[in-house]
C-alpha cells in the first residue's frame, strides 16, 4: 500500500479509504507541513504548520516518518503535546 497522502505540483492528493483511523499522516508541500488525520468517525482532519524553523527542517526530509520524528522531537524539546 502506498502512503495515503501524496503531494504534487497541483497540490496535495489524499486517498482517505488508504488511511487508518486514529494515525496521523505527513507531507511537505508548498512551504508548508501538512498533518491529516482520521479520526475514528472516519471525518478528515487536516492542519497546516507554517513555522518557519518547522519548515525549515522538515523541507530537506524524504520520508513522511522522517517528518513525524522532527514534529515529535520538536513537541518534546518545548514541553508540547497535541493531545
Amino acid at each position: 500500500m502506498e502512503y495515503p497522502i501524496r503531494p504534487d505540483e497541483k497540490g496535495i492528493k489524499i486517498i482517505a479509504q488508504e488511511m487508518e483511523p486514529e494515525k496521523m499522516y505527513y507531507c511537505y508541500h508548498n512551504k508548508k507541513v501538512m498533518l491529516v488525520y482520521k479520526d475514528e468517525q472516519e471525518f478528515l482532519n487536516c492542519y497546516e504548520i507554517e513555522d518557519e524553523e518547522i519548515v525549515n527542517i522538515v523541507k530537506d526530509c524524504k520520508t513522511p516518518e522522517e517528518i513525524e520524528k522532527i514534529i515529535d522531537n520538536y513537541l518534546k524539546s518545548n514541553n508540547l503535546s497535541i493531545k
